[in-house]
């Protein structure tokens, strides 16, 4: 099923859901159900599953000089998704990127998900590689989100990517975008953030999830900001609870979010780390409940394959 269509048969209440980190290249796949277990109970409709583009090591030769080579560190989001379909019954989101993936490579996996009966993509044009200062895209893939978007929308069209492929079967995804309540780093200001999230929307992405957030205002300014420049999709927030004191820095670095005063006030106050886990897991159910409270359509948690918190806080709000 898709995404609004669960939304809608929700009949106004608000759903709940969580994403997941493949494994470690080498690591079972009971990692993941070992993430997924205790959460079943909440009643989840979909599971979004992450994709990693590739990173590069260098190899030393005998002779001193260094081999750039290409690897990928958590590969396997397809059959993770398949697995999770049918072990548990609920549908998956598989994450496509720009980086780290041809057109060609976007296609077969399109193809592939079409093939396993995977409804909905999350499309995102993802991170830089940790070498390099800015995104650099892949040869012969996509510079831009929209880009890849486009791909996805003219496979649900029947338009292949070279004439003589002999498939003009339709595919029919159900397109899910990212959204920034405190805008993309990337983004001038937020008037050009909703400019392409617009776009996005025009073109045929039928929801959108958020970057965590931490103060409930900046989402509600953002749906309302939505809204008002005529995007009508679901809007589903992202969260994710504090665990450590390092987060203070880290979430703010990574992800360029701020973090409210009360928040790191409440954090530096802590004597040791239990006690800001404690502190980050409350923070949460507070700002569950008045998300739901404000009619968030579904509550998606970035558990980083760790269920306590996660679990935590789901016990507290359903």
């Amino acid at each position: 099923m898709k995404i609004p269509e669960h939304i809608v048969n929700a009949n106004g209440k608000t759903l709940f859901s969580f994403e997941l980190i493949p494994p470690l290249k080498g690591q079972s796949i009971q990692g993941i159900y070992d993430a997924i277990d205790p959460l079943m109970e909440f009643k989840p409709p979909f599971i979004d599953v992450t994709t990693l583009r590739e990173d590069f090591i260098y190899k030393q030769h005998p002779s001193g000089l260094l081999e750039k080579l290409s690897y990928r560190k958590r590969p396997g989001t397809i059959a993770i998704c398949a697995a999770i379909m049918n072990k548990y019954k609920v549908d998956t989101v598989p994450h496509l990127l720009c980086g780290g993936f041809t057109k060609d490579e976007t296609e077969n996996a399109l193809i592939e998900l079409e093939f396993l009966g995977i409804e909905n993509v999350l499309v995102l044009r993802g991170d830089a590689r940790l070498g390099d200062s800015s995104f650099v895209p892949t040869p012969n893939g996509h510079c831009y989100a929209t880009e890849l978007l486009q791909q996805v929308v003219n496979l649900n069209n029947g338009i292949y990517l070279h004439e003589d492929h002999g498939n003009t079967a339709k595919t029919n995804f159900c397109i899910g975008v990212a959204g920034y309540p405190e805008k993309h780093f990337e983004a001038p200001n937020l008037k050009t953030d909703f400019k392409y999230l617009k776009q996005k929307v025009d073109m045929g992405a039928q929801f959108i999830v958020t970057q965590m957030f931490f103060d409930i205002e900046k989402y509600k300014e953002f749906v309302n900001g939505c809204r008002a420049n005529g995007i009508t999709v679901p809007i589903i927030p992202g969260l994710k609870p504090i665990t450590s004191s390092k987060q203070l820095v880290t979430l703010s670095k990574t992800f360029h979010i701020d973090l409210p005063e009360d928040l790191t006030d409440a954090i530096h106050a802590c004597a040791n780390e239990k006690a800001v886990k404690e502190v980050g897991i409350e923070w949460m159910i507070n700002q569950c409940k008045e998300l739901m409270a404000f009619g968030a359509p579904v509550l998606h948690f970035y558990t980083m394959s760790n269920a306590g918190p996660t679990k935590r806080i789901a016990e507290a709000i359903f």
